[in-house]
Parts: C-alpha cells; structure tokens; sequence
C-alpha cells in the first residue's frame, strides 16, 4: 500500500514539475519585448545630409583665414607644391591655379574627366571640387575624397589664391529677411499706415489753383 502511494505521489510530483516546466517556457517564448519608449524606431533619412542651408562661398570667404588655410593645405602637400616654378607631384602644380582654365598646367596627365569639364577654376567651382572631386569630375584619378568642412574649403581656397591668383573676392550675398520681418524703413515710408486713406479726389482739385475768369 505503502509503496502504492509512494508511486502515486512521485507521478503527482512529475507532472507538477512537467506542468511548471511548460508554463515558464511558454511565458519565455512568448514574451513581449517591450521597448524602452513606445512606437516603433524610424532611421532619419535626413541625417548627416546637411539640412541647414549652405552658406555661399563668398560669405565663406569674406570670414575665411589664409594662414589657417595654409595649415589645410598640408593635406595637400603631399601631391601638390604651390610656390612659383614648384615641380608637378602625383598632382600638379597650384601656383596661380584659381581662375585658369581646368588642365592649365602644361605637360600634366590631366584625366580626361577633370579636362572635359567647361569652365575655369572659380571660386564657386574651386569650392564643389574640394567639397568632392570624385562629384564635380566623375571618373577622376584624384583619389583624394574632399574636404567636408565648408570653413576648411574657404580658407583652403583663400590660401591658394594668395599664391600667385590674386583675384578679388566676390562681395558676400546679403541674407534673406525671414519670414515675419518687419519692413525696412524705406520700406515703411512707401506703404501707407493701415486705416490711412488716400486723399479724394476732390481735395486735389480743390488745392489746384483757380482759372482765370474769362473776359467780358
């Protein structure tokens, strides 16, 4: 009898460890994994995509340091001398290279890339190339990836153009007023205050002076 009940109870024992056995791998299986805040994570296609508005080149410049950009070019130096008569590296000489045509440097093997583009080294152009060369020319052998930084790139270009360019520098673009702005005071005096009319007609021809009075 004994030995009856001794197996009976070790049944009910199996089958309550069975039974809690199942309920804690259901609960494990079927867990909610909640995240720490609710709704659902969404990448931000805009990010590092430079949302804020560029600022022109000419402003750039207009604030942008040469011996800073000096120390930028040292990025440079190892393909490029600068200074007047300096050799042509893995990359040609720069010496007065703003404003020339692309391919100027006699004797170079410009890529095809860079010579087919139209136009002359700009500061506007000058600017897109360093920003990325691979962009502006596609299909350059400039293996250089660019300069990201827009400060970078404006002193960078206002360096080189201290070395034997000597262009003048285009005048910085004024800013658009933002939306809200209250008008200049030019603006002001040509637009009449509200709730001012405009003077009748009949007060202008009284002002008017009188005609003769005919004679008899």
């Amino acid at each position: 009898m004994d030995n009856r009940n001794n197996t009976i109870a070790g049944w009910v024992l199996f089958a309550g460890i069975c039974a809690l056995g199942l309920t804690i791998g259901s609960s494990m299986l079927f867990a909610s994994h909640n995240p720490e805040k609710p709704g659902f994570p969404i990448e931000d296609a805009e990010a590092g995509a430079g949302t804020a508005a560029a600022v022109p080149i000419a402003n750039l410049l207009a604030a942008a340091d040469p011996v800073k950009g000096e120390a930028v070019f040292a990025k440079c130096a190892a393909c490029h001398t600068i200074a007047s008569g300096g050799a042509n590296g893995i990359g040609p000489n720069l010496w007065g290279a703003l404003g020339k045509a692309h391919g100027h440097v006699a004797g170079f093997a410009y890529s095809d890339a860079l010579k087919g583009v139209p136009g002359n080294w700009t500061f506007e152009a000058m600017d897109a190339w360093l920003a990325s060369p691979r962009k502006y020319a596609p299909g350059t052998k400039m293996s250089f990836a660019g300069l990201s930084s827009a400060e970078d790139r404006a002193n960078l270009i206002l360096y080189m153009n201290t070395q034997g360019s000597n262009l003048p520098l285009p005048a910085p673009e004024a800013a658009a007023p933002a939306e809200g702005d209250a008008p200049t005071e030019g603006e002001a005096a040509a637009v009449p205050a509200e709730g001012t009319a405009a003077a009748p007609a009949a007060d202008a021809a009284a002002a008017a002076p009188a005609p003769a009075e005919a004679k008899k």
